[in-house]
């Protein structure tokens, strides 16, 4: 599955994407959180992004639920916690 940013964070997983919006307290947590754990992403506002809102409809039953987190071209979250994530990237870095 593409993702429609064309920046990317890259690390030993992958690229991290998160898909939010300016108004979203879950989004805020969620990187705030991930940042304290030093995990990079790419942020991407949906608001600003109309491929991007398309990309999160897709994949969450045509809703614009964010966060959504997007882990290489493998993983799809839907307002996942911190832990979900760290716990998908080990299972992505144990694949090799």
């Amino acid at each position: 599955m593409a993702t429609p940013t064309t920046e990317r964070a890259k690390g030993p997983t992958g690229q991290l994407t998160m898909y939010t919006t300016s108004w979203c307290g879950f989004c805020r947590r969620l990187k705030s959180q991930l940042a304290r754990e030093g995990i990079e992403m790419v942020e991407v506002d949906i608001e600003r992004d109309p491929a991007a809102a398309d990309f999160v409809m897709s994949v969450n039953g045509g809703n614009q639920t964010v966060p959504t987190v997007t882990i290489g071209d493998e993983v799809v979250l839907t307002n996942p916690s911190a832990k979900e994530v760290k716990r998908h990237l080990a299972e992505l870095a144990a694949k090799g």
